[in-house]
């Protein structure tokens, strides 16, 4: 009976999704249709209420990607030393108290993470370092960073918990120290749990809409530095939709730039799903 639950419960969950993929690609193709797919991801202006309107989503691909860049410089040496110290130098009770608090920290809704990146981070960064204003892409990743944390030392302390304690002993009958054989032996054996603890934090970080929507700044642009605002993707897509008239162009670019965020996030969370199965 538990079988049959199941298989019913993952068929439906399986039709819901081709019903959500259906309806985003039914809502992109007339955009697709009509426009240029070399103005769509070649041209870096968004201006969709101009004469004639620009789509272009390269701005918005630039935006995407560079807070989700600064996000993974900023949560992968914390998230894998955190992983580390829990799995192989935390006490066990230590590790009990903290793994629990972590995994909360990652089911904390994002707004509540924007409020603090808006209130407190912009600001204060604006104040630090003299920025005109202090919603961009650098405070926007910082957050972004703080947020999948938790993803990577969850997915990552479980991978290194997943190594056999055989690696371990035979560390330290080498006359390995313990910091020596986590990093020398367990880790190594445990590099397919840190690519997909790295590929889900970047799935997460990508695909995250308020954050990004309170603390990018919402400027499609194209500018090297991290200090000036930016509008990623998702920003975009949550910021016009509700004031696009339905059926117009407008409305079906915001599809077109959905389709291309499932592509990217899709493929994220295939090549994941790849070194999940060499761990397991």
């Amino acid at each position: 009976m538990a079988k049959i639950s199941l298989g019913i419960i993952a068929i439906i969950s399986l039709l819901f999704l081709i019903a959500i993929v259906a309806m985003l690609l039914d809502n992109a193709m007339p955009f697709f249709k009509n426009y240029s797919l070399s103005e769509f991801f070649l041209n870096g202006k968004w201006h969709p209420a101009s004469e004639p309107p620009i789509f272009g989503i390269l701005a918005l691909l630039w935006g995407s990607f560079i807070v989700t860049f600064i996000a993974m410089f900023v949560a992968l040496p914390v998230g894998i030393a955190s992983a580390l110290y829990l799995n192989g130098i935390a006490p066990v009770k230590l590790r009990e108290v903290l793994k629990p608090i972590i995994e909360i920290l990652g089911s904390v809704p994002s707004v509540i993470y924007g409020l603090f990146g808006l209130v407190i981070l912009a600001p204060f960064a604006q104040r630090f370092l003299h920025l005109p204003v202090g919603q961009c892409a650098a405070v926007a990743g910082v957050v972004l960073g703080i947020m999948v944390i938790p993803t990577i030392v969850s997915v990552f302390e479980d991978s290194l918990s997943a190594v056999p304690k055989s690696l371990w002993e035979a560390g330290y009958s080498l006359g390995s120290t313990k910091w020596e054989t986590l990093v020398k032996i367990v880790l190594p054996a445990a590099k397919s749990g840190l690519m997909v603890a790295v590929l889900l934090a970047f799935g997460r970080a990508i695909g995250e809409t308020m954050t990004v929507l309170m603390v990018a700044g919402g400027a499609a642009q194209i500018k090297l530095s991290p200090f000036v605002p930016v509008r990623p993707m998702t920003a975009t897509i949550a910021a016009e939709m509700g004031e696009t008239p339905q059926g117009s162009m407008h409305f079906h670019s915001l599809f077109a730039v959905g389709t291309i965020l499932l592509i990217i996030t899709f493929v994220t969370n295939l090549i994941a799903s790849r070194y999940a199965e060499r761990r397991s």
